[in-house]
């Protein structure tokens, strides 16, 4: 298998955003031969904050934008979108919904 995971070249931008100026995250192949965005994760503990304090709109899609990683890298293993989905902090649940969305989507196609 030799396929970026939805969103790479997208996320590249998205993620450049926590890092100093003229520095950039790379995207890493996987042993599947996948390739993914690194950065992703703190991109989105960083726009979960922007969230919670009342961000939305780009914010949001920024979120959305960096599921299908999230999920190939395991995360959602990890901390399933349910966990996610009932947490009393706003922006984990609104994550964890869109993850709940992300995976029915999957099942479906």
């Amino acid at each position: 298998m030799n396929e970026d995971v939805d969103n790479t070249s997208e996320l590249a931008g998205v993620n450049d955003k926590i890092v100093a100026e003229g520095e950039a995250f790379a995207a890493t192949r996987l042993k599947d031969g996948s390739r993914v965005q690194t950065g992703t994760v703190a991109t989105m503990l960083h726009n979960i904050e922007l969230y919670n304090a009342g961000e939305r709109g780009q914010i949001e899609r920024e979120l959305e934008l960096a599921i299908p990683t999230l999920a190939k890298i395991g995360l959602f293993d990890l901390f399933p979108p349910e966990e996610w989905a009932s947490a009393h902090n706003s922006g984990r649940a609104f994550r964890g919904k869109l993850a709940q969305e992300y995976f029915v989507k999957q099942q479906e196609s």
